[in-house]
């Protein structure tokens, strides 16, 4: 059996081209949310946050054989787990890396961290859409609270990423809880409704909806702020579903 981890939106794709490949594949997700999965015999689903142990706890009852990590391109946690768990079971851990690149653009600027970007959105003096999610919004809450800017956080709606926002100091009503990705017309319209002037994002490829933020945020003349990726995971990755089925064929055989 496959361990597939993930949450985005290639994960039923891939799900379905490794057990189109003859896998059994055990799909992990940290939330239940509603997950399209395409029916299949040899897809089963498990939900709920696996930390190290946990992970080692399930390989053993499950006789896994291999894991793939297709978590979000940013969740460096997840893919530090995945990976070493894999080295001590001694069982391949293969990560999908979904496609990115956004370039160099005009209006377009790069920071190396949440922190930065935080202070670079803020430094435009216009109020700033934050897309990144719930996980990192108290530097942006801290810089929008020095400078007296309107902060609108768009996050999951999610209990705990409402609840974030709202300990980070958050307004009610600066708060779009929605799940993406949005369309260029989402995004123009909550562009145009909070008198946005600067978009912060992550640069998480053509299947994150980036394109989408990043032409709304030049028609409305915003400057966008990108919180540059990671480095890639160490160790064996693959950046379509066939090039992973491939790898998972060749890390599995004779074990």
């Amino acid at each position: 059996m496959i361990l597939l981890l993930g949450g985005t939106s290639e994960l039923s794709a891939i799900a379905t081209a490794l057990a189109e490949a003859g896998f059994a594949v055990l799909v992990s997700t940290a939330t239940d949310e509603t997950l399209e999965l395409a029916p299949h015999p040899n897809i089963e689903r498990r939900s709920g946050r696996l930390d190290e142990s946990a992970m080692l706890a399930l390989i053993a009852a499950r006789g896994i054989r291999a894991i793939v990590d297709a978590t979000h391109p940013y969740a460096t946690a997840a893919h530090e787990t995945a990976a070493h768990v894999a080295r001590q079971v001694g069982i391949p851990c293969i990560h999908f890396v979904r496609e990115g690149g956004i370039g160099l653009r005009e209006g377009v600027h790069f920071a190396a961290d949440h922190e930065r970007a935080a202070a670079l959105a803020f430094s435009f003096g216009k109020p700033v859409l934050l897309t990144t999610g719930a996980n990192h919004v108290a530097p942006y809450a801290r810089q929008a609270a020095r400078s007296g800017l309107r902060l609108v956080a768009r996050v999951l709606p999610r209990a705990e990423s409402i609840e974030a926002c709202r300990q980070a100091g958050i307004a009610e009503d600066n708060i779009i809880a929605a799940r993406g990705p949005f369309s260029l017309e989402q995004n123009l319209r909550q562009i145009r409704r909070y008198g946005i002037g600067v978009l912060v994002t992550k640069d998480s490829g053509p299947a994150g909806g980036v394109e989408a933020k990043l032409e709304a945020a030049r028609r409305e003349h915003c400057q966008t702020v990108v919180v540059a990726r990671p480095a890639p995971p160490l160790g064996q990755c693959a950046t379509t579903a066939e090039q992973l089925v491939g790898s998972v064929l060749s890390a599995t055989r004779d074990k």
